[in-house]
């Protein structure tokens, strides 16, 4: 048989109440269940900057999951917060030192949702805080129906890694955010836009994979979402 890259997958945290009286970690099993599912071992990777070197030695690939929190403003330049933002100052941390030093290895990297937020922001790029209060118009991005359903649709660019992999120019997708890409990484490049201009989706040109989307392609809404993670896998067999 041959041996199963290991893929390293980013844990949420929580205060201490619910699951435990003290801090836990979490993570929705079906992260877990699309990496097997497209060919790797998944692994959890503990909220450990010091380590992070240490994890990339031994992992193949890197997942940066979405969690309800935000990155900390301050980290792009911003002078102001707005009201809604919550942080999680460890997990942060600990995510910005592993995708720097992942895409510094050109390790394939796939960032979700608040996932693709942090990778923009890593590279050097900038976020929307909120996103009615600086979109007009704004569709429903924290949509109202389930997250196995999709909310909107998203238009691909054409020539992108992200439509090859999808072989679509227009993909339905869930929604569960209310921050967004706002000034685009340097080198890093818009693949997927919501009809109201949210941008949906980047990539870094020139790296073996390097892709972030706004939405959960592991709830496997379309046949996109499925050729998403089996092409992350693919690279990381690479």
């Amino acid at each position: 048989m041959t041996s199963l890259p290991l893929i390293g997958i980013t844990l949420d945290s929580e205060e201490p109440g619910g699951y435990s009286k003290m801090p836990w970690y979490a993570l929705r099993q079906n992260y877990c269940d699309s990496i097997s599912q497209a060919g790797g071992l998944p692994v959890a990777l503990p909220h450990e900057p010091d380590l992070a070197e240490a994890y990339l030695d031994r992992i193949k690939g890197l997942v940066i999951t979405g969690g309800a929190f935000d990155v900390d403003p301050a980290l792009f330049g911003a002078e102001t917060r707005h009201e809604t933002v919550k942080l999680k100052s460890r997990r942060t941390a600990f995510e910005l030192a592993i995708v720097r030093g992942a895409v510094e290895r050109d390790m394939p990297v796939l960032g979700i949702c608040g996932g693709q937020q942090l990778l923009n922001v890593a590279l050097g790029g900038t976020l929307i805080q909120h996103i009615p209060d600086e979109v007009a118009d704004c569709l429903a991005h924290e949509q109202p129906n389930p997250r196995t359903e999709p909310g909107h649709d998203v238009v691909v660019t054409e020539g992108t890694l992200l439509h090859r992999i999808a072989g679509k120019t227009r993909i339905p997708v869930n929604s569960a955010h209310h921050q967004a890409v706002k000034a685009v990484a340097p080198g890093a490049v818009v693949d997927a836009v919501a009809d109201d201009g949210v941008i949906e989706g980047i990539e870094m040109p020139g790296k073996r994979f390097c892709l972030g989307v706004q939405w959960h392609p592991e709830y496997h809404i379309s046949p996109a979402d499925t050729a998403l993670f089996d092409a992350f896998m693919k690279a990381c067999r690479e």
